[in-house]
């Protein structure tokens, strides 16, 4: 991999994982001091606003990824026709689709306040739509073109930049109009307002730094698979909001809070995780714009195992710590049964099947193979509705994990095959050896932990559990994989010596 690529790739990494930890604080502080200062009825009334104004997203269509794919190719060949093309192309369905917000918008202004808590007047909500929504508009008729562009041009680390600045002085211009008495609508303004700063920075950014040509006249679409990542992108989304909607409709509130505990979690470490991948893409979608055969296969076989790797390493301590994580987290609850061991392991194993499927996923995204791989993404997507709703009544919280689990491995097994056939040569038998390789790790490393007790229900006492947790998964992930993966391991030792020896 060329130096500037491995530059980009640890800027992207580094930024991206950055921006997850500030957002995971500002996440703690914020709602807490909301919930303070106004109670849960007014924090209820801000997270149900945000999750209708989230159904717009669905509206995106796909469209998003399949821009950023179509990029990657006049980028590396530097073709400014074509790239103003694709950018006015994006930039007027983007718009649409801003303007389609602003008409949703008005109706739920009159519709919304009328059907929920009386204890609200009608201004008080309606007010409180119109300070929230601004940064929503502004980011589907500023930000996102701008976003992709950068992305897949392997310059993901400016908006990241820009995303960490804003989410701090959002946290802190909050907490100050919190503390000195502000009403939630100006709170909620406040916040719209900054974040409003990042799409306008970006608009100033490519400007300033790409020669695009917003005039430009084309014929024929230049996305051509616009409407091809449809598929992917409902599927993303159902397979992200099934299980609690299935437990909403078929279940007891009761277990919905109990999936929502351990949810919260596990999405953090997988969301956490991910955010260290995010430059993978826009590098291999380079590299198939300019055939660049080997260097793909070189790269693909590192990004391969140290995926596989890093999630039997994460999930695996995550899986043993889940539960009794849970129990401290909840001590003192006697409404529910929040500990449920069968549940974490599913749950957990079924968001490693999310990061396992990744390698495979962001060749597929690369390459823009939409239209070619929608059948793998809608039985996916019906897979997990049916066997999650045929056995939630039989099974609860499990039978909603085992459909999620059983839609990973069917897209897992089904994109590695597509991959190594249509994309790369990369032969099948090679995921089989890692699979397996992940398979016995974990037999291993779970046998070895998963008696290590935690002394007391108290959150030192975890720290110090998943301290030995670790430590043993980390020394059997290195020895098993010196076993199967030697020069791999060796390179990565190599790589962390060096950087130790720079620093």
């Amino acid at each position: 991999m060329g130096n500037s690529r491995g530059k980009k790739l640890a800027l992207n990494t580094i930024t991206s994982l950055l921006l997850q930890l500030t957002t995971i604080i500002s996440g703690f502080i914020l709602p807490r001091l909301i919930l303070g200062a106004f109670g849960s009825d007014v924090n209820g009334l801000v997270n149900s606003i945000t999750q209708f104004l989230g159904v717009i997203t669905l509206l995106d269509l796909g469209v998003g990824a399949v821009v950023q794919s179509s990029l990657y190719k006049p980028l590396a060949e530097n073709d400014t026709t074509m790239i103003s093309k694709i950018y006015v192309s994006a930039n007027k369905f983007f718009k649409r689709l801003a303007l389609m917000l602003l008409c949703y918008v008005v109706i739920l202004l009159v519709i919304y306040p009328l059907i929920i808590n009386n204890n609200f007047d009608y201004w008080y909500s309606a007010s409180l739509i119109g300070a929230i929504c601004i940064s929503s508009f502004a980011q589907y008729y500023f930000g996102i073109v701008n976003s992709l562009l950068l992305n897949a041009h392997q310059k993901g680390y400016i908006q990241y930049t820009a995303q960490i600045v804003t989410t701090i002085l959002n946290t802190l211009a909050c907490a100050v109009l919190i503390y000195s008495g502000g009403s939630i609508q100006i709170v909620k303004l406040t916040t719209s307002l900054i974040f409003l700063i990042r799409p306008l920075f970006l608009v100033w950014y490519v400007r300033t730094h790409y020669n695009i040509n917003t005039k430009i006249i084309y014929s024929e679409e230049p996305i051509k698979q616009k409407w091809n990542g449809m598929a992917q992108h409902f599927a993303a989304y159902v397979l992200q909001g099934t299980d609690n909607i299935v437990l909403t409709l078929f279940s007891t509130l009761a277990n919905v809070s109990i999936y929502s505990v351990y949810n919260f979690v596990v999405i953090g470490v997988k969301t956490a995780f991910l955010s260290m991948t995010n430059g993978f893409q826009s590098i291999m979608g380079e590299m198939i714009a300019k055939n660049e055969k080997q260097q793909l296969s070189r790269f693909f076989s590192y990004v391969e195992w140290l995926l596989h790797t890093g999630t039997t390493l994460v999930f695996g301590c995550t899986g043993i710590l889940l539960v009794s994580f849970v129990q401290v987290y909840t001590n003192g609850i006697t409404d529910a049964d929040y500990i449920q061991p069968l549940f974490a392991v599913l749950i957990t194993v079924a968001n490693a099947g999310h990061c396992l499927r990744l390698p495979y996923n962001l060749l597929i995204l690369a390459a823009g193979h939409y239209k070619q791989t929608q059948s793998n993404y809608i039985i996916a997507m019906i897979l997990n509705i049916v066997i999650s709703i045929a056995t939630v009544k039989i099974w609860g919280l499990v039978g909603v994990a085992i459909g999620t689990l059983v839609a990973m491995i069917y897209q897992t097994v089904w994109m590695a095959w597509y991959d190594s056939k249509n994309i790369i040569n990369w032969p099948f038998k090679n995921f089989l050896k890692q699979s397996a390789v992940d398979i016995v790790t974990v037999i291993i490393a779970s046998l070895v932990t998963f008696k290590i007790p935690m002394l007391s229900v108290s959150y030192s006492a975890w720290i110090v559990q998943a301290l030995e947790v670790f430590i043993c998964w980390l020394i059997i992930v290195l020895l098993v994989n010196y076993i199967f993966y030697r020069e791999k391991i060796s390179f990565l030792l190599g790589k962390i010596k060096h950087k130790i020896g720079r620093s």
